[in-house]
């Protein structure tokens, strides 16, 4: 069996939930302002998942969206991986309940968790799949309900997240697709970014903070920045690529500062990054594909133009992307 050298986006897919919550609602819930988030983080609003609708829910739209743009239907999927970190059930994964939902039967389908660089991680075991001719389409989905972990107490970290869903389907081409992707971690920093407890290690009470998501915002900004920038410099470096020859820069949307930080020291002109924090907020592995579908969408990213994609999450994880769209 002869296989293409590369894999390419053939179609993306996004989906936000209705329920937008403002700045100006959270004033209501804890102690903050609304000027305070937006300098802060660039964040002005986030969407919230209704009762009752969960992570698959809105993987399926997204995911639907995509193969519609791709052309392909769901019995085309040799892989489907779903990037989350708020499964809808312990097991099994969410990629099987969406598998299920689209019609797919026999595909290997499984959940990827490395929370907010979990689509990077995804992008890059599909790109692997499809080089070495195991499969020859793949779904790629990022999908997160974050505000089902999310302590509305807190005001250090219910400002920054919201719900949502991105999805791409990769095809093997032999034409460039993804150049290269470079995924890692380091384990050592994990308390400063998590959810204390899980279905092993169980709550040592019933505390919401416990079930929730814990921050040090400060030390997260900090090692988030330079690590940002070193793996930018390194997957570049590993394509003999300028940062000049760059079109766009389509990163994770966590904070506006540590956005607008990583693209200054690629000297990006600002219409170059897609940004989609003051809107979306913070969705973890659904914020990238969900950028980069809005980018596609409207009209800014168009065919053969080159992108880096960029993520860093708790763990710590982080990961980049260089690909021709």
């Amino acid at each position: 069996m002869t296989h293409s050298p590369y894999s390419r986006i053939i179609g993306t897919g996004g989906y936000l939930p209705e329920r937008i919550m403002t700045n100006v609602e959270l004033e209501a819930m804890v102690e903050t302002s609304d000027a305070w988030i937006r300098e802060r983080t660039g964040i002005e609003q986030r969407r919230i998942a209704a009762e009752g609708e969960t992570t698959c829910d809105l993987a399926e739209v997204a995911a639907r969206e995509a193969m519609d743009a791709a052309s392909i239907s769901p019995q085309d999927l040799d892989l489907i991986l779903v990037a989350t970190t708020t499964p809808d059930k312990v097991f099994p994964s969410t990629a099987t309940l969406l598998q299920a939902r689209l019609g797919n039967h026999g595909a290997p389908a499984f959940d990827l968790q490395a929370v907010c660089t979990g689509f990077v991680y995804a992008l890059s075991v599909a790109d692997q799949f499809i080089k070495t001719g195991m499969a020859k389409n793949v779904l790629v989905v990022g999908a997160e309900t974050l505000s089902r972990i999310t302590n509305w107490e807190d005001r250090n970290t219910c400002v920054l997240f919201g719900d949502g869903a991105g999805a791409v389907v990769l095809q093997a081409s032999d034409t460039a697709g993804i150049l290269s992707t470079r995924i890692h971690a380091d384990g050592q920093y994990e308390e400063l970014l998590h959810v204390p407890s899980g279905p092993s290690k169980l709550p040592e009470t019933d505390a919401m903070a416990e079930r929730t998501m814990n921050m040090k915002g400060n030390e997260v900004f900090k090692v988030a920045v330079n690590t940002l920038s070193q793996i930018a410099a390194d997957i570049l470096s590993d394509n003999q690529v300028t940062p000049d020859q760059l079109d766009w820069l389509v990163p994770h949307q966590a904070n506006l500062r540590i956005i607008n930080a990583t693209a200054r020291k690629l000297k990006l002109a600002p219409e170059q990054t897609v940004v989609t924090v003051s809107r979306h907020a913070n969705t973890s592995s659904a914020s990238i594909p969900l950028a980069l579908n809005e980018a596609v969408r409207d009209g800014r990213i168009q065919r053969d133009e080159l992108i880096l994609l960029e993520a860093f999450g708790g763990g710590f994880t982080w990961g980049a992307a260089l690909l021709r769209y």
